[in-house]
């Protein structure tokens, strides 16, 4: 029997807690966790920009695949520190340490945990910290994980300020992950458009690529920038207001599309979660139209005729940054993907109340037209309430529960997490997945050909569409601003299709559908894309080997020796029922494709772009960008 007692306990020292657990303070070790590392030492400077010292970053990729980061801030401190140590040397390798803690340091900061910098020299091979501040250049050095391999010393004198940060990140952590310009620029961007006095340089030595970034009218342009394209119905509405030291800044527009694309941000860091500012937003303009419709006789009285939230944000990008003291800042959880400031909501509310009131009051012609838009949607919302009510109790003449009770075979297990649905391509092979499935934890749906194009559908068109009212019925969890992943009675919803052009659109398809009408179900990382092989080989009686794709093929027959067959599957339904389970579907073999939503901002204007009705940027961006490399694969 193990011995556990005292001595069992281990007490991690220093840094080394980081390299033992480095999830525990990046999240993974994958490509997002390397960039994870970026954006720790990024944030360090955007914080002194925030604070108004500084206006420019510098980000260089080099070549030997380190990253140089700069800012003309006011320069890390270089005195000796109460510990006995240079405060560079406390800063980058002691966790907690950090200006952030004392409020005389930063009057508003997004990072606050105080990890950042010394768990990024924990997991690099080296680092460089160069110092400009009073009237010196100081330099300090580090390797393999935060050892100190030159104190901090004098190398020149100068008059400028900031800090520059050199490090290679530990690739042996970090396998088969590389930094992406795309990803840094994409970032950075975002960055820019929040900060108006900003200017961000980023350059990739290795492509000899460069990209720079300065928005002097900051939301504003943020706002044009995600509805590029799009058809909109006024200029952008800006305004900003600061009560309790909150303050407020919000730039808003609506288009003639039907979704609703909100962003916020807090102390420059994105909130992916909302929380209480997007609350506060949306209750603020939903009363703001509601009472310039009843005083202007728009609408009846009674809350009956009221305008609901889903009505008044269809076809609305928004663009939320607030700027909380540190000593009220509240974030949900450690991500801070969820900000959780009580006074937020009531401040943002009556900032967007009192400024969005006005506003439609000064422009009547623009206030009409989003209300025109917003009773449309209203009448539309109403009507494909009672096609669903009608469909689920089966009174409706075409009742699509019927229809689905033919097409769908239901999983056995009463384990909703555990459940997968299986969106299959074609009745073959949805009949090949339906003999050949595990009866307890997975159900198919087939799909006969291609789904309507979502990016110009309404809830309606979908109510009115079998195919994607099957998939709506089937994951039981509602549409649009009523969908509630908790609800879903699945917990993977696997898209599987043939591994061709036609499959290939099949998923984009069904990705727009579940981005436009179900965008939490990929939030919450339950949207997948199966993976099924385009090869097999047979070796004489040894059995198949499947190989997933023309270049895995090429390395494969590199070592195969003697006779061998290979067979191309075409499609789904060419393999049999064993073949496609074993490959496909069996979670001790299959290979899955998370589907992630990383950059709302950007994947807003993909889609748009990609799936729009203009040809010619579709073309040039695709001749351009197009790459068929899988990213996140894994098995599961």
């Amino acid at each position: 029997m193990t011995k556990y007692d005292a001595s069992s306990i281990k007490i991690l020292e220093g840094l080394e807690a980081v390299r033992k657990r480095p999830g525990m303070y990046i999240g993974s070790t994958d490509k997002k966790g390397l960039h994870h590392l970026v954006w720790e030492i990024v944030d360090n400077a955007i914080d002194e920009i925030i604070n108004g010292f500084g206006d420019t970053i510098h980000i260089t990729i080099n070549k030997d695949e380190s990253i140089t980061i700069s800012d003309n801030g006011r320069g890390v401190p270089i005195g000796m520190h109460e510990s006995g140590k240079s405060t560079p040397e406390v800063i980058y390798t002691v966790l907690h340490a950090g200006g952030k803690f004392e409020t005389s340091g930063y009057k508003v900061s997004g990072g606050l945990h105080g990890v950042g910098a010394s768990v990024v020299n924990a997991l690099s091979k080296k680092m460089d910290v160069t110092i400009y501040t009073d009237g010196k250049i100081s330099n300090i050095r580090f390797c393999n994980g935060g050892v100190v391999e030159s104190p901090l010393k004098t190398i020149g004198e100068t008059k400028k300020t900031g800090t520059t940060v050199t490090f290679l990140p530990d690739y042996e952590m970090f396998k088969q992950s590389s930094f992406s310009y795309t990803t840094i620029v994409e970032r950075m961007q975002e960055s820019a458009f929040l900060l108006p006095n900003l200017t961000v340089i980023i350059k990739d030595e290795a492509d000899n690529k460069e990209a720079k970034f300065h928005y002097e009218n900051g939301l504003v342009s943020f706002v044009e920038y995600i509805n590029e394209g799009k058809k909109v119905l006024h200029k952008v509405i800006n305004y900003n207001g600061t009560k309790n030291d909150i303050e407020v800044n919000i730039a808003m527009q609506y288009s003639e599309s039907y979704n609703e694309n909100i962003m916020s941000f807090v102390n420059n860091v994105k909130t992916s979660d909302g929380g209480s500012h997007e609350v506060g937003f949306k209750t603020g303009i939903t009363k703001a139209f509601n009472d310039y419709a009843k005083n202007n006789n728009l609408i009846k009285g009674n809350s009956g005729g009221n305008l609901n939230g889903e009505d008044v944000r269809e076809g609305l990008s928004a663009v939320i940054s607030l700027k909380i003291p540190e000593r009220m800042l509240q974030f949900e959880g450690q991500t801070k993907g969820k900000l959780g400031t009580p006074e937020a909501r009531s401040i943002t509310e009556s900032i967007t109340y009192e400024s969005l009131k006005f506003f439609l009051e000064e422009n009547k012609e623009i206030a009409l037209l989003i209300l025109d838009k917003a009773m449309k949607s209203k009448i539309a919302r109403e009507a494909a309430r009672k096609a669903r009510e009608a469909a689920r109790k089966g009174t409706g003449k075409n009742s699509k529960e019927r229809i689905l009770s033919e097409k769908l075979t239901k999983a056995t297990g009463k384990d909703y997490s555990k459940n997968e649905l299986f969106l299959v391509e074609g009745d073959s092979a949805g009949g090949s997945a339906k003999t050949h499935r595990n009866r307890e934890t997975q159900a198919i749906l087939p799909l006969r050909g291609k789904v309507l194009n979502c990016e110009k559908a309404s809830t309606h068109d979908i109510e009115s569409n079998a195919e994607l009212k099957q998939i709506e019925y089937a994951i039981g969890a509602g549409l649009g601003a009523d969908f509630d992943p908790k609800d879903s009675n699945y917990g993977k919803v696997i898209i599987m299709t043939d591994a061709d052009v036609d499959g290939s659109h099949i998923q984009i398809l069904l990705i727009t559908f579940f981005y436009r009408f179900m965008r939490p179900l990929i939030e919450a990382g339950m949207l997948y894309i199966a993976n099924p092989p385009l090869y097999s080989i047979e070796v004489g009686n040894k059995g198949k080997i499947y190989i997933a794709d023309d270049n895995e093929l090429e390395e494969k027959k590199k070592t195969m020796k003697g006779n061998y067959k290979i067979q191309r599957f075409k499609g789904l339904g060419e393999m049999n029922a064993d073949e496609l389970y074993e490959t496909t579907m069996d979670p001790q073999n299959r290979r899955l494709m998370r589907v992630n939503l990383t950059d709302a901002a950007l994947a807003e204007k993909r889609i748009h772009l990609l799936m729009g009705d203009k040809v010619e940027p579709r073309k040039e961006w695709i001749n351009e960008n197009v790459d068929f490399t899988l990213e996140d694969d894994f098995r599961k």
